[in-house]
């Protein structure tokens, strides 16, 4: 897909991960296009599944005080189990990896009573899944969003 990139989404993709609140209008004059053109590759883009412009919180200000990373180790075909676990509200990130675990996955939980319920009813519950490893977030220190393109 990065190869499906021309320079001037790629210079799109970069000004909007620096400000995603900037006008169409600002981007096209800083990529050399009108406010609709940028506007139309902005929505392809977006239907593409390659950009999504979200509001970025602090999980603590806005009522969730327990984030977790959890490594799960499983049997059978393990995209079958994370695609089961994207399915889980309070899971926002699944990857597939090689190593001790199968599956990460990262949870946000309002307290430790629901990721509890979370990890006993959601997760361990799951066909395949053979064990988890909860590493619980103490504060968050970094959190970034702006790569830019390649």
């Amino acid at each position: 897909m990065a190869k499906e990139l021309d320079d001037i989404s790629r210079k799109i993709i970069e000004a909007l991960q620096t400000d995603g609140r900037r006008s169409y209008a600002s981007v096209g004059k800083s990529v050399g296009l009108s406010e609709a053109a940028v506007r139309n590759r902005v929505q392809k883009l977006s239907d593409s599944g390659l950009l999504q412009i979200v509001a970025v919180t602090d999980p603590l200000r806005v009522g969730f005080s327990r984030q977790a990373m959890i490594g799960i180790r499983c049997t059978g075909d393990s995209v079958v189990v994370a695609e089961a676990l994207a399915q889980i509200a309070q899971i926002d990130y699944v990857v597939l990896t090689a190593g001790s675990y199968d599956i990460i996955i990262e949870a946000v939980c309002e307290d430790d009573d629901a990721l509890l319920e979370l990890l006993n009813k959601q997760i361990r519950s799951q066909p395949g899944v053979t064990a988890t490893e909860t590493l619980v977030y103490l504060k968050l220190v970094k959190q970034q969003y702006n790569w830019g393109t390649r």
